[in-house]
């Protein structure tokens, strides 16, 4: 579990195939390194990753073809620039929102401006996940816990303010770029339980009938 809150911008120095799956190692620049221990977790660009092996500077993981499939790690390359986030402690402080590190989809950048010393960037979204994102609700970008301002359709609005801009690689984005996308847990979890058992197969369970076939009478 993380809060979307970047720690530091990391680099990927080496990224290696392994069949369909990839292998990467990256350099975590400022991250604190003196607690971090073999099978622990780092959130890489909002994607939940297991240190397999740690090194002077940083750490190796592995990456599933299913989470290259449905992520932007089908286009990364040695030397992109990734956020990176350490998982949450009980001792943490939540500054953003809870976040799992499990993309849900990927969106795309459809335009860029700057508003005074902001940059306001539009992300359009797979249709599907549409009914997660509300006007003023979280959302997770790359990793980052961010405000949405505005939805329409299958797009939103986001205002990146200059702190967020320098510790994050969001103002390296351009339209066209692809990001990750992560919605709010509570909204997912707040659907379900609004479908209620609508959509949970029903079973015989145990009867009278049942009890009496198997000698219970």
């Amino acid at each position: 579990m993380f809060t979307g809150i970047i720690e530091s911008v990391g680099e990927i120095s080496e990224l290696q195939r392994a069949g369909s799956d990839y292998r990467l190692n990256i350099a975590t620049g400022k991250l604190d390194l003196g607690d971090l221990k073999l099978g622990d977790s780092v959130a890489v660009n909002g994607i939940c990753l297991t240190v397999t092996q740690l090194t002077g500077r940083g750490f190796w993981a592995d990456v599933s073809a299913e989470t290259v499939a449905h992520s932007t790690f089908a286009s990364q390359q040695r030397g992109d620039h990734v956020n990176l986030e350490k998982a949450l402690t009980s001792t943490s402080r939540l500054g953003g929102h809870l976040v799992s590190g499990h993309v849900d989809g990927v969106g795309k950048v459809t335009a860029k401006e700057p508003v005074g010393g902001s940059i306001k960037f539009t992300i359009q979204v797979p249709a599907e996940l549409t009914r997660y994102i509300a006007e003023k609700g979280s959302i997770t970008i790359n990793g980052i816990s961010l405000t949405v301002n505005r939805v329409a359709g299958a797009q939103f609005e986001l205002n990146i303010v200059p702190h967020t801009q320098g510790e994050t690689t969001l103002a390296d984005l351009n339209v066209g770029s692809p990001v990750n996308i992560e919605v709010d847990q509570i909204a997912r979890y707040l659907e379900r339980l609004l479908q209620g058992d609508s959509e949970v197969p029903k079973t015989s369970g145990i009867s009278e009938s049942f009890l009496a076939q198997h000698g219970f009478n």
